[in-house]
């Protein structure tokens, strides 16, 4: 059963960008690429567990700001050392200007 849940307002997110968003005692990143899409992740990186709000966009790529781990935010794959594990992604929909994501 799906869980959907308002997240941010389509216009708090910029192009190639994300926000951090905080839900029941969770963290998760949110964000919208250069295509206008929006996706949804962990809000923590997989190898020290640094928020990832903090850090580079680039194209569809998340870099941790603290060691330089790559995550494809798409996919929630690790794409470069130090991290190996991969995010968590969730379900994203836009209704009425507002961002849902699915956390169940």
């Amino acid at each position: 059963m799906s869980q959907w849940v308002e997240a941010c307002a389509v216009d708090d997110v910029e192009e190639e960008d994300l926000i951090r968003f905080d839900h029941d005692g969770r963290t998760f990143a949110i964000y919208r690429s250069p295509d206008d899409e929006f996706y949804a992740t962990d809000g923590l990186c997989t190898h020290e567990h640094v928020h990832l709000a903090d850090g580079l966009v680039m194209d569809h790529i998340i870099e941790c700001p603290k060691h330089n781990g790559r995550f494809d935010y798409r996919t929630g794959e690790a794409k470069g050392a130090p991290v190996c594990v991969n995010l968590r992604t969730y379900p994203v929909k836009v209704e009425a200007g507002r961002v849902l994501i699915d956390l169940s």
